[in-house]
């Protein structure tokens, strides 16, 4: 999922994968996820790790109003600190404003 600049509302398209992950995670109940919420350089770390929180809380929340219970779902933000694109500009920043799921346990 991404995201606008200093936001964490889901997008139609964000919540329109999401009801396509919730439904593959009601096949294989046993899965656990870890959400990690992300964000490009700007604003302070503090900042970024609040944010990135918020992103990360939003795709869960939304997960569990599709039905999956929330024992499956864990959250964590990283800020800045572990960008996907390296680089100091919008095509780079706008590809590190995510949430994205980690498969924990099957």
């Amino acid at each position: 999922m991404f995201f606008d600049t200093d936001s964490y509302e889901l997008k139609p398209e964000a919540k329109t994968k999401l009801a396509e992950n919730a439904a593959w995670l009601q096949k294989y109940p046993t899965v656990k996820i870890l959400v990690e919420g992300h964000c490009d350089e700007r604003n302070t770390r503090e900042y970024n790790l609040a944010l990135g929180e918020r992103r990360a809380n939003a795709v869960r929340d939304y997960l569990i109003f599709l039905g999956i219970s929330a024992d499956r779902i864990k959250t964590i933000s990283y800020g800045e600190e572990r960008p996907f694109a390296l680089g100091h500009d919008e095509s780079a920043w706008r590809l590190n404003r995510r949430a994205h799921f980690v498969i924990t346990a099957r």
